[in-house]
């Protein structure tokens, strides 16, 4: 067995000390740039990430093998909460990640030292480039290094929003944050930058309902203000203590958990009592817009950590208000429980409101009929219907005769003009509320909040949303889908909260600096700064030179260099400008990649824009996405030791399409790496072979040459599962072919496996660079040239008889099972009539225009030599419904029995038997009237 992680490490150093991946201009060579999304400061990478870089480095790879000048460039994203809350965890003694630290090789003494962010960060930056980075092979210009927190690095950020504040492209405006308690406003996002859970949580705008209950409100909150014609009773959860809360000069009742949600967005809020739900069920209130009195009845559904704890029922429209009315009606047992008399509740009559199409006045009621829901238990069925009646109301409802002055409205109008109408008759207000539960990194919950000077990028500017739509457009965006939706999502894209208040690390904005850019809004130019960062890096810049005139010369070309620096600076970002391609995970498709473009659309240069993005998928545990604080697999330097470097990542580019969610499966990893021992094992059978020349070289030039191009089209269009296939697995059986049919010729084999080594480099670099030495070269596979193929050596009819004769051998051994026959006398191979080429030609081309059975039955009945063969409808039949019979390339009879002639002593050396060949016109057996082109027909004894 290969000692993988021996022969790694042996590669990877000899790779550090050529320093193959730094990146030097060179104005003779096509250049090609290429990142990563930069990983946040939050733990250690996980296998999904090694996902994400590992096809960065392949696509890397590649392009520095076809000739390109490679500029690979890594850093990190440190901006934010994530380290502080590291830090105070290990300051705190948390024992899930103390645990977490030495499981993934943290020494104690090492341990003791992270009680700092800036501690965390320096621990995490020197880790991701030494344990993971290096050790997965990435062959990245790690001079150019940078993290969001260095000063280098604040001085371009502080100048990037000079430029769009001088652009008007920042304004500051009243806004209602997500907001943690501890670290300020925070960025609910897919990402999870900011947060350890909720990032698919949603902002609710709920318009909170007042009823009038003597001389306090009752506070409904409702997502459909314009039901409120409907309103037939108020529920409240009978086992809930609600809030009394002052309210300028009102008392409002709701949930205490609303209560102090409403805090962070209303001034001047005071708890003064509480009151419980029993108190008020079975009394009355009036509701607001059609005044009259409903009453308040029971229902232990209503959350108090949702809305204000207190539902208006509308059963014309809502299924659950419906069914949980009808169950009520049902339970005299609970309405006597609180006084409530049940006549009352049985006079209660559904109010139409809302004509939608496909329902008549009581969509409701109708749904829950149609869908047989019995009791409120049915949930799943209930959640069904309700968004089926919310859409259909939505989409195509309009506003009925009783709605008053909004009677023919359409729904989405009528909401805001009720809302509205009631906000200014002081009958309504606003809440906003999450949708589902959100933590901040430090482990506090996260709210909303009123933050009346919020300042914004703003990327609702026409302009510059329709440039960035025609940019867009232009570029190269994988998967196709998201090429097709990037528009539609810049058209949708808002003005984006940019800085917060607060305990943040990362850059203060120039002109206020109380305010910390949040971590998006500084991850979008970023890469145009692995420029500079090299000079930085090598002392050739010091922090105080990089001011507005600096950054102004370098990225926009205005003004004049003071040294000779600069120019060599504005010359390197003149030819690694634009980036050719951004790599990372589908959680940045509606985060970081539209505003990645916006920004280099709002600052730079037409010709500097971007041309390229590469959306990947997750790698996902069992049930969950992998993360570095949710866990969901094995520590990747323990996956290395198990699987190899190689084995891993031959597993992501093969495993399935990179635009698909792929489940981390440790038996199908092995597999992959037992692959790789295949490939050497073949090797070393190979090399040993001697110069004897035979027919089957022909077909393996001409087979290596077909996978060449095969592969070559895959990596340029970033196909990586074919380009994997055919490398892996093809060409291994191929060669296993080769060396089966007698294939000995030394020079071929040598020159086969050379070039097959330069196949191997970009998804497995240690193993391709193994080969190569194996064969006895000294040259570095990764920094020679990409195998190039000959289209004149393309044989198809080679192909095919090879492809034939392994039919052959399968179809012998099906046969052999069918008879029960362990061994063999004597073997007979029929031979194809020969008119059944020309049939076979003729039918593929009229395929090729056409299915239409009675067409192409006319077209080969019209010639004379297919006439008097018997009836061929059948046949033609079977061949159309089931094309993958017909060979993609068709010989004729003397080719395919003079193969079989040549193969004879093969077959005969597989088989242990006499073999006869017999065309199948010159035989009375009628099995040889079974034989057909491409398959000859067996007779065995």
């Amino acid at each position: 067995m290969a000692d993988f992680n021996k022969f790694e490490q042996k590669w990877q150093k000899i790779w550090a000390k050529e320093n193959i991946g730094e990146a030097v201009r060179d104005e003779k060579k096509k250049k090609f740039s290429i990142i990563f999304a930069y990983p946040g400061i939050s733990g250690y990478l996980h296998l999904g990430h090694m996902r994400s870089y590992s096809y960065t480095d392949i696509v890397a790879r590649y392009k520095r093998m076809t000739g390109f000048n490679v500029l690979f460039p890594v850093g990190t994203h440190a901006s934010g909460n994530q380290a502080i809350a590291f830090a105070n965890k290990v300051k705190t003694k948390d024992k899930a990640w103390i645990t977490y630290l030495k499981d993934n090789g943290c020494s104690e003494v090492k341990i003791k030292t992270l009680t700092k962010p800036e501690k965390i960060v320096d621990y995490f930056n020197e880790v991701y480039v030494e344990d993971f980075w290096k050790k997965f092979g990435f062959l990245a210009d790690f001079n150019r290094f940078t993290c969001t927190i260095y000063p280098d690095y604040q001085k371009f950020m502080q100048w990037q929003f000079k430029k769009l504040y001088d652009k008007n492209l920042l304004v500051q405006k009243p806004y209602f944050a997500t907001f943690c308690p501890e670290c300020g406003p925070v960025a609910v996002d897919p990402s999870e930058t900011d947060i350890s859970k909720g990032g698919n949580a949603e902002k609710l705008e709920y318009t909170l309902l007042k009823f009038k209950f003597g001389k306090e409100f009752i506070v409904a909150a409702t997502l459909r203000p314009e039901t409120v014609y409907g309103q037939t009773n108020l529920w409240m959860n009978p086992n809930v203590k609600y809030a009394k809360i002052q309210v300028d000069d009102e008392v409002w009742i709701m949930s205490e958990e609303a209560f102090e949600k409403l805090q962070y967005q209303k001034e001047g809020l005071k708890l003064i009592d509480y009151i419980g739900a029993k108190e008020m069920l079975g009394k009355y209130a009036k509701a607001p817009e059609i005044h009259k009195e409903i009453i308040i009845l029971p229902a232990t559904f209503c959350n108090p950590k949702v809305g204000s704890g207190i539902v208006t029922c509308v059963p014309s429209d809502a299924p659950y208000d419906y069914i949980a009315l009808e169950d009520l009606k049902k339970d005299e047992k609970q309405l006597k429980k609180y006084k409530i008399n049940p006549e009352d509740v049985k006079k209660i009559e559904l109010i139409p409101i809302i004509e939608s199409k496909g329902y008549g006045k009581f969509p409701a009621k109708e749904i829950v009929e149609k869908l047989k829901i019995k009791s409120q238990e049915d949930t799943e069925k209930l959640e069904e219907a309700t968004k089926e009646i919310y859409k259909a109301g939505f989409h195509t409802g309009v506003m009925r005769e009783n709605c008053k002055e909004f009677k023919g409205k359409r729904v989405e109008e009528a909401k805001e003009l009720m809302k509205e109408k009631m906000i200014q008759n002081h009958e309504a207000s606003i809440l906003h509320d999450l949708s589902e539960e959100v933590i901040c990194r430090c482990n506090s919950k996260v709210v909303i909040k009123r933050i009346d000077n919020q300042w914004f990028i703003k990327y609702s500017d026409s302009a510059l949303t329709k440039k960035s739509k025609d940019q867009a457009k232009k570029m190269q965006i994988f998967p196709k889908e998201y090429y097709e939706n990037l528009p539609s999502i810049l058209d949708w894209f808002q003005d984006r909260a940019c800085a917060r208040l607060g305990n943040w690390l990362g850059t203060k904005l120039p002109f206020d600096d109380e305010w910390t850019i949040e971590p998006i809004s500084d991850s979008t130019l970023y890469p145009a700064y692995y420029i500079v960062s090299k000079y930085v890096n090598e002392k050739q810049l010091k922090v105080e030179d990089l001011d507005e005139e600096f950054f102004d010369y370098v990225f926009l070309g205005k003004g004049k260099p003071k040294n000779k620096v600069l120019e060599e600076i504005r010359k390197d970002f003149e030819y690694w400008y634009p980036l050719d391609f951004n790599f990372g995970g589908k959680e940045h498709k509606t985060v970081h990649f539209p505003v990645f473009l916006m920004n280099h659309v709002a600052i730079l240069d037409k010709k500097f824009w971007p041309k390229g993005i590469f959306a990947n998928w997750w790698l996902v545990g069992k049930g969950s996405k992998i993360s570095k604080s949710k866990g969901g697999a094995e520590p990747v330097a323990d996956a290395i030791k198990t699987y190899s470097v190689d084995g891993m990542r031959l597993y992501y580019a093969h495993i399935g399409s990179p635009h698909a969610d792929v489940v981390w499966d440790k038996e199908v990893v092995r597999n992959y790496r037992n692959t790789l021992e295949r490939i050497l094992s073949i090797v070393e059978e190979l090399k040993t072979k001697k110069d004897k020349r035979s027919l089957i070289d022909n077909w393996l030039v001409s087979k290596f040459n077909e996978r060449i191009k095969t592969i070559t089209e895959a990596m340029e269009v970033f196909d990586l599962r074919v380009a994997a296939t055919e490398t892996y697995f093809s060409i291994l059986e191929d060669l296993r072919w080769y060396s089966r049919r007698n294939g000995s010729n030394e020079d071929l084999v040598k020159d086969c496996l050379e070039k097959w080594a330069k196949l191997l480099c970009p998804i497995t670099p240690h193993i391709a660079e193994e080969v190569n030495a194996i064969i006895g070269n000294k040259e570095l596979v990764s920094i020679s040239d990409w195998p190039k193929y000959d289209e004149n050596k393309i044989n198809l009819r080679t192909s095919a008889i090879e492809d034939m004769l392994k039919g052959v051998l399968v179809d012998i051994r099906e046969v052999m099972k069918l008879a029960k026959l362990t061994k063999l006398k004597k073997l007979t191979l029929f031979v194809s009539e020969i008119w059944k080429y020309p049939f076979l030609e003729t039918l593929k081309k009229e395929m090729s225009q056409t299915r239409d059975i009675g067409r192409i039955m006319k077209v080969i009945m019209a010639n004379e030599q297919f006439r008097n063969k018997g009836k061929l409808d059948k046949l033609i039949i079977s061949l159309i419904k089931n094309p993958n019979r017909i060979p993609l390339i068709v010989l004729d009879q003397d080719t395919e029995f003079e193969a079989l002639e040549d193969a004879k002593n093969f077959i005969k050396q597989e088989f242990n038997c006499d073999i006869e060949l017999i065309k199948a016109e010159d035989s009375e057996e009628v099995k040889a009237k079974q034989a057909f082109p491409g398959k000859p027909a067996i007779l065995v004894i």
